[in-house]
């Protein structure tokens, strides 16, 4: 098992431009580096929170250009941390859809302190939901859905990585823990009626449920698109416990991270070895 280390979630508001957001988020990420942090994690959609779709065409670019991957990359190597983008909206390289349409990704990249990509993930569970007083998401409109589970090396053990509605599919994050994850991630730009009913319970239920660290770097505020998110950025250990939340305003927050935390809760609780076929 490998020594602790110091987890931060950095909490932004991100806005409409890719530029000022990647500016706020390579800010608060010195901020979090000065403070100790080795791993540090960004929210979903940290380059631009755009929800006109037309607008996030325009400005969403492959991977290979993207501004903001290209600049977290540089920002890892400075320093010298492992580096979570939580998500980027960027282009899909999947087929296009029936009207002839490419689509986009929302992808999160696990960057090391070497500025290489050691992982990405497409969020495989899509936000199509209408709750109630005119707030409605359809993000299978615009974006395609992935379709692998994705398994990160870390220094410090593996890292299974997910984006905020998945949270909500309890046998992705089963699946995980039964395939050697220590580490779960679940950067978000959750609402704020769904924050307020559901975040901490369901983040910590994943904790509890695998056994293992869940960290959650978290979008808050009003955003220019008109979109208002929860924040509470969080991390919790595998116990359920929360170790730290960032509350309401940006910032980051910032724990100290036991791996061998990991097996003590499982062998307290071993229920991932306990599944029984059933009809």
């Amino acid at each position: 098992m490998s020594a602790p280390f110091k987890l931060a979630c950095v909490q932004t508001t991100s806005g409409r431009e890719i530029g000022p957001n990647i500016a706020a988020a390579s800010d608060l990420a010195r901020r979090a580096r000065d403070a100790g942090a080795d791993l540090i994690g960004f929210p979903e959609t940290v380059n631009m929170m755009e929800t006109k779709a037309a607008l996030a065409r325009d400005k969403a670019a492959e991977p290979a250009d993207d501004a903001a991957l290209a600049a977290f990359r540089e920002l890892a190597v400075e320093l010298r941390v492992s580096l979570l983008v939580g998500s980027l909206v960027v282009w899909s390289d999947a087929p296009v859809d029936a009207e002839g349409r490419r689509k986009l990704a929302n992808r999160s990249f696990l960057i090391d302190a070497d500025g290489a990509i050691a992982a990405t993930y497409d969020k495989i569970h899509m936000f199509d939901v209408d709750l109630g007083g005119g707030e409605v998401y359809r993000e299978s409109a615009s974006y395609a859905p992935g379709s692998k589970v994705v398994m990160a090396d870390t220094p410090w053990g593996k890292l299974g990585m997910t984006i905020c509605y998945d949270m909500r599919f309890p046998h992705l994050y089963r699946r995980l823990a039964q395939d050697g994850a220590d580490f779960i991630s679940v950067p978000s730009a959750f609402t704020r009626p769904t924050g307020r009913a559901h975040w901490h319970v369901l983040l910590r239920s994943r904790a509890i449920e695998t056994g293992c660290y869940v960290f959650a770097p978290a979008q808050f505020g009003d955003h220019e698109n008109g979109r208002k998110t929860y924040g509470h950025s969080v991390i919790i250990d595998p116990w359920g416990e929360v170790l730290g939340d960032a509350g309401e305003e940006t910032g980051f927050v910032i724990a100290d991270i036991d791996p061998a935390k990991v097996s003590e809760a499982r062998e307290k609780m071993p229920s991932l070895s306990h599944d029984r076929p059933f009809t």
